[in-house]
């Protein structure tokens, strides 16, 4: 399988964790290009942000000439989602945040959601409402605002504590957690969290 990868933000090392976590699934054959964005901002936040980091999506997009079976955007606002199938119509399109949202319904019973600032919670509440995930939601918990300086390191430092908002989330009856946000892509390989982490 050939996969444009596409981080919608401009974090290197964002898109260095999006590429080891892709290359991590990959079956012999496959042959996944990862890249970031062609210009915006280093994460995505503020609806201006957002505006920014579409046209850098596209950007990024329209000038990979490769022949692909697909194209993943990294980022839980699936930025650009419809941007991107209007300008490569008949290409399989899909956000993570999609993707993580139809595994937890796959799994069943109510999921929570875990994040690593309180600014990005309500972002990601209207995410699963949107994508018609809303009822099974049990809530979104975030860390108090850290600094998150570089994104592409911001798992690491916050490792110990999602995995504590996810066990939380599991206690309060969450058969599955969602961890929410590019910058935490292979992140639920590399913690115990004592239930189904996607």
């Amino acid at each position: 399988m050939r996969l444009l990868i596409v981080n919608p933000n401009t974090s290197s090392g964002v898109t260095a964790r999006i590429r080891e976590a892709a290359e991590a699934v990959a079956h012999p054959g496959d042959s996944f290009t990862v890249c970031s964005a062609a210009f915006g901002p280093e994460l995505i936040v503020t609806p201006e942000d957002t505006r920014l980091a579409v046209e850098g999506v596209l950007a990024a997009v329209a000038a990979h000439r490769a022949p692909v079976d697909g194209i993943v955007l990294a980022s839980f606002g699936d930025t650009g989602a419809d941007e991107v199938r209007a300008l490569r119509p008949g290409l399989p399109v899909v956000g993570i945040a999609a993707a993580a949202y139809a595994a937890a319904r796959t799994l069943g019973g109510p999921f929570g959601i875990v994040t690593f600032g309180t600014r990005l919670a309500p972002a990601l509440r209207q995410s699963a409402e949107r994508h018609g995930h809303g009822d099974l939601l049990l809530g979104v918990e975030a860390l108090n605002d850290v600094d998150i300086g570089d994104p592409g390191s911001v798992q690491a430092r916050c490792a110990g504590g999602l995995a504590d908002l996810a066990r939380g989330m599991a206690a309060q009856g969450a058969a599955s957690v969602v961890l929410g946000g590019g910058p935490l892509a292979g992140l639920a390989g590399k913690i115990d969290a004592g239930l189904p982490v996607i």
